[in-house]
């Protein structure tokens, strides 16, 4: 999938997400974004271009057990091939964009386990998970296309996340929007 159809499903889900007939204020605008550029790339999650899931590990509710927790942290990998050769380096931001984002900037679960979110991070910096808090969601530095190539690669994570502690068993499932900016 290019960049520009990932930017048109970001701009219906952001605008699917406003109130359908808000009169009083502006809240009924739909605000669209986009970019132009001379680098475009075919874009892959784990070696899948289309519908990618990525299967985290099934953990213990003890895992989950107290305040702040984190379990199962799982790589997955973004990929870029096909792109036009540069004389510079490209660094490229991939733009998460979450569903049923929670009040701390995680991925709500829409699963049955009770208690449980899920953080995108850097794998190389655990401590600071990707707060995909507002419409923007959160833009991720990390893939660089090297000066003269037309592929690269970078690593992101996932893990269950328990704020309160106390998770409950069932599943776990959430989603993220994702686009590259091609800096």
């Amino acid at each position: 999938m290019t960049f520009n159809k990932k930017i048109a499903a970001i701009a219906v889900v952001v605008a699917a997400a406003a109130p359908a007939m808000a009169f009083a204020d502006s809240a009924n605008t739909i605000n669209f974004q986009g970019e132009v550029t001379t680098q475009t790339c075919t874009v892959t999650i784990n070696g899948n271009a289309a519908s990618p899931t990525v299967l985290l590990p099934t953990v213990s509710t003890s895992a989950l057990a107290t305040a702040g927790s984190n379990a199962g942290t799982t790589n997955f990998t973004v990929g870029v091939t096909g792109c036009t050769s540069q004389a510079s380096a490209t660094p490229i931001k991939t733009v998460f964009v979450g569903n049923q984002v929670d009040n701390n900037g995680n991925l709500g679960n829409t699963g049955t386990a009770g208690g449980v979110a899920l953080q995108l991070l850097d794998p190389t910096a655990p401590s600071t998970p990707f707060s995909l808090l507002g419409a923007t969601g959160y833009a991720a530095p990390g893939l660089s296309l090297a000066a003269g190539a037309t592929s690269a690669t970078h690593n992101f994570a996932v893990r269950y996340y328990s704020a309160a502690g106390s998770a409950t068993a069932g599943s776990v499932l959430g989603s993220v929007q994702y686009a590259l900016s091609y800096q």
